[in-house]
């Protein structure tokens, strides 16, 4: 707009001009005049269509603008979730078999994969529940609000996640002869996945995964019960669609633990029950990872190297962990700094290392792994030292048959091994010291079998037992006293009296559960879920025998749920 009035003056000028010197007659100005107003008007309509020209510009930028954020808005929800042209397998469910479907992971409508755990998946973002957007970023909700009512026939003094071990008290103690009733909302839980599709077949994802079943030190239950938020799974995952890899780094299910489809995460087939200690003989952990996973033949197979947080729970008898002549014997420290006070951590040389295959050939799945651990101590004496280092670990797998087409499913993992007992649900010990004070890895198997009905879509029914077993002592004798797990010339002459002087070592030989179960959805649809239910469990625990037999305990456990599942 300025460059107009400069152009005016000028010719206004350059008229003028050329008026004086060339007419210089009356007649002549009255011509330039005419000229000068000809010249002055088509300005003035120049000027009037570039307004016009700019604001019709305007006009379309915005236009141009407004469609693309709508279009930005509409189109990441689809194309961060899904890969067009892309299909893996996926097991769909009981007697329905592995379906090519996108990448989507969608719900299977059958048992047992029913969300009770309230676990985004990437079909959900498809859909657009639970779903929004930040930037490019997908980011899905997921979780549940959950009352539980808990009855336990001895008194553990816990809230909704057992111990299926030493916490089942023998019957000198006191809780073994009262029953308890709890009610909690402490598994209320919050899942956040976060995805974007970065190219067509590059993928990253983030997700976070939170309850509040853990508690402080002021925690408690007089008034307020403020109990303190814990981390469940915290990852981050890059897919590569066109090599058939991912690779997930961060704190997660094991790659121990069983998976409905391929090696996926945010698929792991935990049991159903309520108990958030789920089922003894369900082989697990959750702990930092870094995991890289390759499928082959259109994703039918995989096979998972995983390199994973280590740690070690040493059992030492009450006459120590050695006699004074092999030295002083260090397995453990107790937390510092930000790490828990109360607890001890053992300090390996290196972490877990898991290598899994699995395979969905179209009826089923099946997986088959093995687990190496490094397990370390020093002994020490005054000036000088050593540090022992004993390779443990053992093999495992796991399974998903399909019996009844859409009914009923029949499913099973075990691991057997050395100094695997952290990654049962019943904590045993992982290993004691022999007779030079190095670590004594425990031989131990545990196992687990369950069949989920699905009779109509409302409902699932869910039958378990599992088993975590000691195989045999490792024990020995020095000057009349024994060391070690599981010795005959350990006391157990108190462990039946109440308020019992004698002793009670009652080390544990096995642990057995039976559990049943159901869930029930009264309410489904564009508002989430709304479902109830309720799981009975007995849990049988043997004892090693010793001086005054084998002792032996049991408990009974109902838990009821009422849990609200709003973006699933």
């Amino acid at each position: 707009m300025t460059r107009f009035p400069a152009v005016r003056a000028g010719l206004l000028t350059a008229t003028a001009l050329g008026a004086t010197f060339t007419f210089g007659t009356p007649r002549a100005h009255a011509s330039t005049d005419q000229r000068i107003d000809a010249i002055e008007r088509q300005i003035r309509a120049l000027q009037g269509e570039l307004h016009k020209v700019k604001a019709d510009l305007a006009q379309r930028n915005a236009e141009l603008r407004a469609r693309s954020e709508r279009e930005r808005a509409a189109a990441p929800r689809t194309a961060a979730v899904l890969s067009p042209g892309t299909k893996i397998p996926v097991y769909m469910g009981p007697g329905q078999g592995m379906v090519m479907v996108s990448p989507s992971y969608t719900t299977p409508a059958g048992s047992p994969y029913l969300n009770v755990f309230g676990v985004p998946h990437r079909s959900y973002a498809a859909s657009g529940l639970g779903t929004f957007q930040i930037g490019e970023v997908s980011v899905t909700l997921g979780g549940y609000v959950d009352l539980a009512a808990i009855y336990r026939s001895r008194n553990e003094s816990l809230d909704n996640a057992s111990d299926f071990g030493n916490g089942i008290p023998y019957p000198n103690a006191v809780n073994y002869h009262q029953s308890e009733f709890r009610m909690s909302g402490r598994s209320s839980r919050l899942g956040i996945l976060a995805q974007d599709n970065i190219t067509p077949v590059t993928n990253l994802a983030a997700y976070y995964e939170m309850d509040f079943v853990s508690a402080g030190t002021s925690s408690n239950a007089r008034e307020t019960n403020s109990y303190t938020l814990r981390l469940r799974n915290a990852y981050g995952t890059y897919e590569r669609k066109d090599y058939d890899l991912k690779i997930l780094a961060g704190q997660s299910w094991s790659l121990a633990t069983a998976t409905r489809v391929g090696i996926s995460e945010r698929l792991e087939n935990a049991p159903l029950a309520i108990d958030q200690a789920l089922v003894v003989g369900f082989a697990y952990t959750r702990q930092a990872q870094l995991r890289i996973v390759k499928g082959f033949d259109k994703s039918k197979y995989h096979l998972a190297l995983s390199f994973e947080e280590p740690q070690t729970v040493y059992y030492v008898g009450p006459n120590g962990a050695a006699p004074a002549a092999v030295g002083t014997v260090t397995n453990s420290f107790p937390g510092i700094g930000t790490n828990n006070s109360t607890y001890n951590y053992s300090n390996e040389i290196a972490p877990d290392i898991i290598l899994k295959g699995a395979a969905d050939p179209g009826w089923g799945h099946y997986e088959l792994f093995g687990l190496m651990e490094f397990e370390r101590n020093r002994v020490s004496h005054v000036g000088s030292g050593s540090n022992n280092t004993v390779l443990a670990g053992g093999g495992g797998g796991s399974f998903i048959l399909p019996i009844v087409k859409g009914k009923l499913d029949f499913m099973g993992n075990a691991l057997v091994g050395t100094g695997i007992g952290r990654y049962g649900p019943a904590l045993m010990a992982d290993a004691t010291i022999d007779s030079s004070g190095k670590p004594k890895p425990l031989p131990e198997f545990m196992g687990l079998a369950g069949v989920v009905y699905h009779p109509a879509k409302p409902w699932d029914i869910y039958a378990y037992f599992g088993t975590e077993r000691i195989l045999h002592r490792e024990d020995f004798d020095a000057a009349g006293k024994g060391y070690g797990y599981g010795n005959p010339l350990y006391s157990n002459a108190g462990c039946l009296t109440e308020l019992s002087t004698l002793a009670c070592i009652g080390n544990t030989k096995n642990i057995t559960e039976g559990t049943i179960g159901l869930w029930y959805r009264p309410l489904r649809g564009p508002f989430g879920t709304l479902q109830n239910g309720i799981q009975y469990a007995y849990i049988k625990r043997d004892a090693f025998s010793g001086i005054g037999g084998a002792p032996h305990s049991d408990i009974s456990i109902v838990m009821m749920s009422f849990r609200y599942l709003p973006f699933q």
